[in-house]
């Protein structure tokens, strides 16, 4: 079993979802939370782009 290194929230400016990893919340599973803001759910289904409120993150809905 692997271990990925988790980023902290935001580190990136824009991040790819894809369609497995709805429902979309930030910051994401793949975060640090010792720092992060609140978890906020982002409803990109809809425009297929989302910023989230608290630290700007800009996230894409890639189609499959």
């Amino acid at each position: 079993m692997s271990k990925r290194k988790k980023e902290q929230v935001s580190a990136r400016k824009i991040y790819t979802i894809r369609q497995q990893d709805l429902p979309l919340s930030c910051p994401t599973d793949d975060m640090e939370l010792w720092n992060a803001h609140p978890k906020v759910y982002l409803p990109i289904e809809k425009t297929g782009k989302e910023i989230c409120p608290y630290c700007g993150s800009c996230f894409v809905l890639k189609n499959d």
